[in-house]
């Protein structure tokens, strides 16, 4: 969040380094975001450059690997345990994380949301560029071993139905959409874990608002690849 140093995701605000490349700009930082505003915003951003979102409301479900390989191992012995009539070994979380989900682990703020939850509402509007879009957010850790999926409902300047954001999430870079209502078919972590696309489903028109002003999401990613390694990549071919 320090003024001056670019907070990137390729697809979303490459300007932000414009004029910015190896060897021409010595000591120039630039900052990967938080692995959950990646995914949040691969998803949300088509939809903001035609419609403009004034608020959006997040809740995400954030995998063990977000935690690390630590947290990872210590889900997959918990289970075992747990399945074993044991108690759980609890080292990197402070309570059972298996068969369980809780508020994310991040430290809390006086304001009673953690940092990860302040992180998607400033590195958000970092990102857009845009200081009076409203963001809130609430963030769990579920019993789930890699990849993060996140429910976003959006609230627009101009009106966006469900079809035409459905066609502009189709030709999104870095995006695939799954969204077969048919067969109950959407996105899931399991399915995008070792994959570099952000897949987006459940896309439907917010009934709590008039006017098709609304939209309802639901977005899974692998944040170890995009929502961190393939990100970081990505930003270093910009710079050749």
């Amino acid at each position: 969040m320090v003024d001056g140093v670019p907070l990137v995701i390729p697809e979303v605000n490459p300007e932000a380094i414009d004029g910015i490349k190896v060897g021409k700009k010595k000591g120039a930082l630039i900052a990967n975001p938080n692995c959950s505003t990646i995914i949040c915003l691969m998803a949300a951003t088509p939809l903001h450059r035609h419609a403009k979102v004034t608020r959006m409301v997040v809740s995400t479900y954030q995998a063990a690997s977000g935690a690390g390989a630590a947290a990872m191992h210590e889900l997959e012995l918990q289970t075992r345990e747990v399945l074993e009539g044991k108690p759980p070994t609890c080292n990197i979380f402070k309570q059972q994380y298996a068969f369980n989900l809780f508020s994310h682990n991040a430290p809390v703020l006086e304001n009673g949301y953690n940092e990860e939850e302040m992180k998607m509402v400033k590195e958000t509007r970092k990102i857009w560029n845009d200081m009076n879009v409203k963001v809130t957010a609430t963030c769990i850790r579920v019993p789930v071993m890699r990849a993060h999926a996140e429910s976003v409902n959006l609230q627009f300047e101009k009106p966006l139905d469900e079809d035409t954001a459905r066609e502009i999430l189709k030709t999104a870079p870095g995006v695939v959409v799954i969204d077969d209502r048919t067969s109950n078919r959407f996105p899931t972590p399991l399915e995008v874990s070792n994959k570099d696309d952000v897949a987006v489903g459940r896309i439907r028109q917010d009934v709590s608002q008039e006017g098709n002003h609304g939209l309802d999401i639901f977005v899974c990613g692998d944040q170890v690849r995009k929502g961190a390694a393939l990100n970081a990549v990505q930003i270093a071919e910009l710079l050749l």
